[in-house]
């Protein structure tokens, strides 16, 4: 006999409880992350000084977990940091996102790791979000992925001597080492 895991949707995520942790449907999946640790909350802190930046320029809006972002049904995602460029704000209801943000940002951890560079980033590239910041404060790095045809290309890992950048957002930069310090 098998036994099918039953496919979850938005309208049962949000059925979920309010209770501190972050439910997210991965291809009909729900999966669940406690609340992020201290190092976690600074390096998105930081992260979250950055995007604000491009927001008060007029370049667009960025968001912090939780806030849903909605690409499908069957994929509901609370990424860590989002950003939406100002041509594309009529995807931002009051309730989440409905669609690919231009940029979204992941701090990895220990419980999450697996997924973010796994799962999610497959997903992200599936349905089109164009760059892609997975932030590991273990290895000190930034994995930086651009959305092309094909799917993601990954940059060249940014470490503590480099300097983050967006092409959404040229003129605005943080040195890696002041996100790490």
């Amino acid at each position: 006999m098998t036994i099918i895991p039953p496919i979850f949707s938005y309208a049962h995520l949000r059925q979920m409880p309010d209770d501190g942790k972050r439910y997210e449907i991965l291809d009909g999946e729900v999966v669940v992350s406690p609340s992020p640790k201290r190092r976690h909350q600074r390096i998105v802190g930081l992260l979250y000084e950055l995007l604000t930046e491009a927001q008060r320029l007029g370049q667009g809006e960025v968001y912090f977990a939780p806030f849903d972002v909605v690409l499908d049904e069957r994929n509901v995602v609370q990424p860590d940091l989002l950003f939406v460029r100002s041509d594309r704000l009529h995807i931002i209801t009051e309730e989440n996102v409905q669609g690919a943000p231009d940029l979204i940002v992941e701090v990895l951890s220990e419980g999450t790791r697996e997924r973010d560079l796994g799962a999610k980033l497959r997903i992200y590239a599936r349905f089109g979000v164009r760059f892609y910041w997975a932030v590991d404060p273990d290895a000190r790095t930034v994995r930086v992925y651009e959305h092309a045809p094909e799917g993601y290309r990954e940059l060249p890992p940014l470490a503590a001597g480099d300097t983050l950048t967006c092409p959404l957002f040229p003129d605005i930069t943080l040195p890696l080492a002041a996100l790490f310090a």
